[in-house]
């Protein structure tokens, strides 16, 4: 497997034996070189030492000799300066395109290398490197994880600029849109983000001082207020309520004053969704947190601690959704504010990223550095990615722990990406 032969190179993983080129001559490994993602060559500047003579140049890796033919090396001049040929199996001598036979050496992949990797291929619980997470070294652990915390804030912090992008450059926009798709904690996040796209905050900005005519505007972008869209148990209540009707009327008219269209109700889901997290009660904890003006970008930069995040972002329902859960229900009064872990997951997901990412955009050190500083302060996270490593024997303190093993599991373990995992290469060297 070829992946495995850069992997064994890079790491220098080698077999006991010496290396030799298939004409018989020593090669020793002084240096692998730089890792190439791209075109051309595999390895940058590697250093070898052929029969004693040092050699600086390329590397390139293959499975087979031949596959140096099949990608057309031999014509390209990318590949002159490649000082060895590193292949998994010899079938025949290769060439640079002005002739010159390139060195070649066949690299084994030491057997213990390659029953490791079979194993964590072929494992069916995660993470498939259970049984030497516990004893990985403390610096190991410390700073794999201090690694994929900023991977994953870096993530993050791209999905932010495209959001400005789409928000015509705009921070503020693009921080009520990101605040809204972690509204709606997973299940209906795609939806959150569509909806507060499609909620022209320019516009409402003109009655931000009346709390109705902005639930009005929101409820209905959100196609919550279309009667005819609704499944008929859910018209029928609806149509008999007041309040519903007193929104509809208003939104129709604010619709017709903005040119607003709102957006598919179908896009909102319902199954096995708790009522606290109906839309209709994150989009009225939404209308109030907005009407009250403080959750601004302005306000976010200034705060200097994790209180000071959850005093912006704590809100409560309206008065009416104190006492339902949809239009047409009544419940049990409940003011509905948000909980203590909503407000964490919030301030995880929103505030600390956007600082992250507007520091990087400002080149403000002292926001990207509050941002990791938030991480460090507050609990970890408790769900199942970080209870699976919990029982795997890992400490998990903090956020920033929390979040980093959220990375690994979602962007190494699930893709099996074994092979870019500092856990990973532990584990493929160990040898029992």
């Amino acid at each position: 497997m070829e992946q495995l032969l850069h992997y064994v190179w890079r790491h220098r993983l080698l077999p006991v034996r010496e290396l030799v080129t298939t004409d018989g001559k020593s090669v020793e490994l002084i240096d692998p070189g730089l890792a190439n993602t791209n075109a051309g060559p595999d390895f940058f500047n590697a250093k070898v030492k052929v029969e004693g003579t040092l050699w600086v140049g390329n590397v390139e890796i293959h499975q087979r000799a031949s596959d140096w033919r099949l990608h057309g090396h031999q014509s390209d001049g990318r590949y002159d300066n490649v000082v060895l040929h590193v292949v998994g199996e010899d079938d025949g001598p290769v060439t640079d395109s002005k002739g010159r036979v390139i060195p070649q050496v066949v690299l084994e992949v030491p057997p213990h290398v390659t029953e490791n990797y079979d194993v964590l291929m072929g494992e069916d619980r995660f993470p498939p490197c259970r049984r030497i997470v516990p004893r990985l070294s403390r610096l190991t652990v410390s700073s794999w994880m201090a690694a994929l915390q900023t991977e994953r804030l870096s993530r993050k912090t791209d999905d932010i600029w495209q959001r400005v992008e789409r928000c015509g450059g705009s921070w503020e926009n693009a921080l009520f849109v990101t605040l809204a798709r972690n509204y709606g904690f997973g299940i209906n996040g795609d939806a959150f983000e569509e909806w507060a796209m499609h909620v022209p905050l320019a516009a409402v900005a003109h009655h931000r001082d009346d709390l109705f005519q902005i639930e009005a505007i929101f409820m209905g972008q959100a196609g919550l207020l279309c009667a005819e869209a609704m499944p008929e148990r859910c018209r029928e209540a609806a149509a008999g309520d007041g309040y519903f009707r007193r929104l509809g009327a208003e939104y129709r008219y604010l619709a017709h004053k903005f040119s607003l269209e709102p957006m598919d109700w179908h896009r909102w889901r319902f199954l096995r969704l708790r009522p606290q997290n109906f839309p209709h009660i994150r989009i009225s904890q939404l209308a109030r947190l907005y009407h009250g003006q403080r959750m601004g970008l302005r306000a976010l930069t200034e705060c200097c601690n994790v209180d000071d995040v959850q005093r912006l972002l704590h809100t409560r329902v309206t008065d009416y959704w104190q006492t339902h859960y949809s239009f047409g229900h009544e419940s049990v009064r409940n003011d509905k504010c948000l909980s203590a872990s909503s407000l964490a997951l919030l301030t995880i997901n929103t505030a600390i990223p956007m600082l992250f990412a507007y520091g990087r955009h400002t080149s403000c050190e002292v926001l990207c550095c509050r941002a990791l500083d938030f991480l460090d302060s507050m609990r970890a996270e408790d769900n199942h990615i970080i209870r699976m490593w919990r029982d795997c024997g890992l400490e998990v303190r903090t956020a920033g722990d929390s979040q980093a093993l959220i990375q690994l599991k979602n962007e190494y373990c699930d893709r099996r990406d074994c092979l870019r995992c500092r856990i990973g290469y532990e584990y493929l060297r160990n040898n029992p």
